[in-house]
């Protein structure tokens, strides 16, 4: 019996169990994408030995907390015990809570819901007796309508049948039904689908097969079957639940962004109506929830119609004891950070005593800006017969530019429905068509202001970027050429030329596609926008009056379209408003073009006024746009980071070389330039209005700010760890910069108009910063292992590193941990309910599970070496980058941009892989540092 004990709550169990769980919920995240997410229910998350999994980690959490009086050690046994309570009361949610759907039309009283879970209902009539039977069961599928061939399919296939197994018999007046589980089918055709059930049923000998179309939320088909002297009705999907009170909908409210069919808000005004008669109204919106008794109703959708109201129900019981563990768990994680007699305080002393901080750099750093295209000015105007497009160019880049920052100021509506200045506009115009932020000598406004007004002289100007040969040649272009004009995709009788190209390429799926077929593509993409500018059609500037009336969704027009649906003095205005602008720069009276744009401004201020943005929130705009902080800050810590890992190396194996007062300049540098990063990052907040992390690009930005961070905060006295976060950083916004990461300031959707959004985004993602210096560091760590040999003294820096490498993953590890429960109660008050297995929430949780696993391998001893903990930090990041673009591109899910098929994997990818482990196996052969991991002493938990 002692050794049972001993096995279940030693640390080599722990590793164990914290590898079954994570590999478990990584699988189920694939098994969800290919098969449906009631599969992956069925066969991991809500299957037996996923729970038993569970339930025997908190077995061996408890008797650890007990094997090492952990209550000694107050933080450490807070939050170790909080996972204790928090699967408590998950267990409580799991298994006395239920879920709901209740859908109300306007003016309708509702008292019913539907469950969320499926059930199987089974009615047994015979003669005037009725006996009612129901089974609570979900149905894993394989493969949408294919065939089965594959051995892997076909032991697939085994376990989703093994799961499905169902056989009752149900007892009625003296005799037997016996309903049986023969196949459960999951068809999914476009955005729809719809599961079919098929049962045998025997009544008095007789078989039947039945099959009944339903699935999880939503009600099935009733089917009645006839066994002669007894009648059977079955049903299987959800049922209907009845409410201790009724709600009627008075009122269903639906805002849009201006000019868009994008919802901005939606809510619900309903009265409760008690039982015993009293009645109260209340208001439902995204992150405000209704609280009636032990329910819970949550704003979720609406009727296609907008005449009625979808509303989440949740009766959750365990709601306070989830509440009380994540509060300890944040307590405890944060008290640890604290704790002078925790791990994470030993190490930083560890660090500060005998830091590397010594080893020195001279270097210098120049902040990086734009590189501007003069040079190509005359290459990149196409001859001209005459001297006209030339004398044109000269003259109008002189000219223009009072107008074109006029222009500039100027208010447009995107399809999104946000306000911006045009300013913002030409510069992703112009981004797109030549990936250059200014050409010919000219700022964006310049550019597009000709376009606009010219586009007879732009259409053939060279400044649409192409990339391949094959692309190049096929369009009878010299190889040499960057750019193409607008006129040479077209041939003398207008004919466009890479017409059946771009058919082809836009029909093959996007695995499949090349460097060419891509190329054409986005070709074919920055000619629709070139031909959009030319006609203005991407200009929403004029907002509409009708019979006096400002228009009901603020819809701004472009100026063809306000020739085609303003009327009366409305249209005039515009007519001479356009008509006057344009005439005037085509003949290069400015002053007067001037006037005209100043007409323009003051009636986009008059029937705009109640969305136009104020004048100082549009000169913030324009002034960020000039800044073009990140994008310079790149190319900074790009450069600055690969000279501080050049010369960290070099230091590395010098030890001689100890110049302190460059260290310390070099970290005055980066401080200046963290502060810069912060700035901006305040910045977009105040331009866009709502946190900058709501999307890919904002939150690679945070990311590379949180290693910053880290490495300036943290880690100042160690020029390795230093120049890992700048590298970290400069990896991340490297990645923000690329063409196909759009940079774009947009429009919240409703669910994410919550301070939960600064909360728990910025705590989560803050840890991604963290665990890229960490994989740094390790790869830092192994190479120095493949040249330790015969150089004993790099043996002291490995340990240093894997210092700072343990603290970076102590502090990465609280953040997601804290930012992803964060994330629960912001589900739990947002939609009712703290976990969905969405595929980020479970790679997040698995990444949880990794660092886990990673923190304690200290307390195995063949893992107690710095070899294998450089190597877990590195290999664990994958954990995180599948969190972070895995699920994005590549898994369905709510948080997922993934569409169709998905993108296929960069070589870059590939190549770094395969380095990582070849790096890992040159290092294998020296790993035999045997001391401490940091001769810093264990701590047990």
């Amino acid at each position: 019996m002692k050794k049972v004990i001993d096995v279940l709550f030693s640390f080599k169990t722990t590793l164990v169990l914290l590898a079954i769980l994570a590999i478990g919920a990584g699988i189920a995240t694939f098994i969800e994408n290919d098969y449906g997410t009631s599969t992956a229910r069925v066969l991991v998350y809500n299957n037996l030995w996923y729970e038993a999994i569970l339930v025997l980690t908190t077995i061996n959490l408890g008797g650890i907390i007990y094997k090492y009086k952990m209550w000694k050690h107050p933080a450490r046994f807070i939050f170790h015990s909080s996972f204790v309570v928090i699967l408590i009361g998950a267990a409580m949610t799991r298994y006395i809570g239920y879920e709901g759907i209740i859908q109300i039309p306007e003016g309708q009283t509702e008292n019913r819901m539907i469950s969320l879970e499926p059930y199987l209902q089974v009615k047994i009539q015979q003669q005037d007796a009725t006996y009612y039977k129901e089974f609570q069961k979900e149905f894993a599928n394989t493969i949408y309508g294919q065939e089965i061939e594959h051995f892997s399919e076909k032991f697939f296939a085994g376990l989703v049948t093994l799961a499905n197994n169902f056989d009752h018999n149900i007892k009625y007046n003296n005799k037997v039904l016996n309903i049986k589980y023969n196949d459960y089918k999951y068809v999914k055709k476009d955005s729809s689908s719809m599961g079919i059930l098929i049962v045998d049923v025997t009544v008095n000998g007789e078989t039947k097969t039945i099959k009944l179309p339903g699935k999880r939320g939503q009600q099935g088909v009733v089917k009645v079957e006839d066994f002669g002297d007894t009648i059977v009705t079955l049903e299987y999907g959800s049922k209907i639940l009845e409410l201790p009170f009724s709600i009627k909908l008075r009122d269903f409210q639906l805002e849009r962004y201006p000019g868009s069919m994008a919802p901005s808000s939606y809510a619900s005004e309903v009265t409760i109506i008690k039982k015993d008669g009293k009645s109260y109204d209340y208001r439902i919106f995204m992150n405000r929830t209704l609280f009636e008794g032990n329910f819970l109703f949550f704003q979720s959708s609406y009727f296609p119609d907008e005449k009625g109201t979808i509303l989440s129900v949740n009766n959750d019981p365990g709601k306070w004891p989830t509440y009380l563990g994540y509060f300890l768990l944040t307590l405890g994680l944060i008290w640890n950070l604290f704790d002078k007699k925790s791990r994470f305080w030993k190490l930083s002393k560890f660090v500060s005593n005998k830091s590397i901080a010594s080893f020195a750099v001279a270097c210098f750093m120049a902040f990086a800006t734009t590189t501007d295209l003069k040079a190509q000015e005359q290459v990149n105007v196409v001859k001209n017969p005459t001297d006209m497009v030339l004398n044109y160019m000269n003259a109008f880049k002189e000219d223009s530019k009072l107008t074109a920052q006029k222009f500039s100021h100027l208010i447009t509506q995107s399809n999104g429905g946000r306000m911006k200045p045009i300013d913002t506009l030409n510069r992703e115009i112009l981004h797109k068509l030549s990936s250059a932020n200014s050409m010919f000598g000219m700022q964006p406004n310049q550019i597009i202001l000709g376009m606009i007004t010219r586009p007879e002289i732009w259409r053939h100007v060279k400044m649409i970027k192409i990339k391949t040969p094959k692309l190049k040649k096929l369009l009878g272009v010299e190889e040499s050429r960057k750019y193409i004009s607008f006129t040479e995709v077209f041939t003398k009788e207008g004919k466009y030329i890479l017409q059946e190209e771009a058919q082809k390429a836009s029909l093959t799926k996007p695995t499949e596609r090349g460097t060419f077929e891509k190329d054409i593509l986005s070709l074919d993409e920055k000619l629709n926008v070139a031909y959009m500018v030319f006609n203005a059609d991407l200009f929403r500037i004029f907002p509409r009056v009708h019979d006096g009336r400002i228009d009901d969704n603020n819809t701004w027009y472009n100026p063809l379209d306000a020739f085609q649906f303003f009327m009366g003095k409305n249209k005039e205005a515009v007519e001479t408003m356009i008509r006057g602008f344009v005439n005037s720069v085509i003949e290069e009276k400015y002053e007067e073009a001037n006037k005209f744009i100043d007409m323009i401004q003051i009636y986009q201020e008059k029937v705009g006024s109640n969305i136009i943005p104020s004048k100082t929130q549009i000169n913030n705009e324009i002034t960020f746009n000039k800044l073009d902080i990140f994008f310079k800050l790149t190319l900074a810590y790009v450069l600055v980071g690969f000279i501080m890992l050049i010369v960290a190396f070099i230091v590395v194996f010098n030890p001689k070389i100890k110049p302190e007062k460059t260290t310390k300049l070099f970290f005055a540098i980066l401080a200046l330039l963290f502060a810069v990063h912060t700035f901006g990052m305040g910045f977009r907040w105040v331009v866009s209005g709502h946190a900058p992390w709501s999307n890919t690009y904002e939150s690679l930005l945070y990311i590379s700010w949180s290693a910053v961070f880290a490495g300036v905060i943290f880690f100042r006295k160690s020029l390795l760890a230093l120049s890992a976060s700048v590298i970290v950083a400069g990896i991340f916004m490297f990645t923000a910069h690329l063409t196909n990461i759009d940079p774009q300031i947009t429009n919240l959707v409703p669910v994410l108009k919550s301070y939960w959004l600064t909360i728990h985004v910025s705590v989560l993602t803050a840890s991604y910063g963290f665990f890229g210096l960490s994989a740094i560091l390790g790869f830092m760590a192994l190479i120095m292992f493949i040249f330790r040999k015969n150089r004993p003294h790099l043996d002291e820096i490995i340990r240093h590193i894997t210092a700072i490498n343990e603290i970076s993953l102590i502090i990465g590890l609280a953040a997601i941990t804290i930012g992803n429960f964060l994330g629960g109660v912001w589900a739990n008050e947002s939609w009712g309910r703290y976990w969905g297995w969405d595929p980020k929430e479970t790679w997040s949780y698995v990444s949880i599970v990794v660092y886990t696993f990673i923190i304690h391998m200290r307390f195995v001893k063949k893992l107690n070496t710095p070899y294998a903990f450089a190597t877990a930090s590195l290999v664990g990041f994958s954990s995180i980058l599948m969190t972070y673009l895995g699920v994005n591109f590549y898994l369905s899910g709510m948080h997922s941009y993934a569409t169709g098929d998905p993108v296929p994997i960069p070589m870059w990818a590939y190549v770094t892989t395969a380095l990582v482990f070849v790096t890992i196996a040159l290092a294998y052969k020296n790993r035999d540092l045997k001391d401490t991991v940091c001769h810093v002493e264990n701590q047990k938990g």
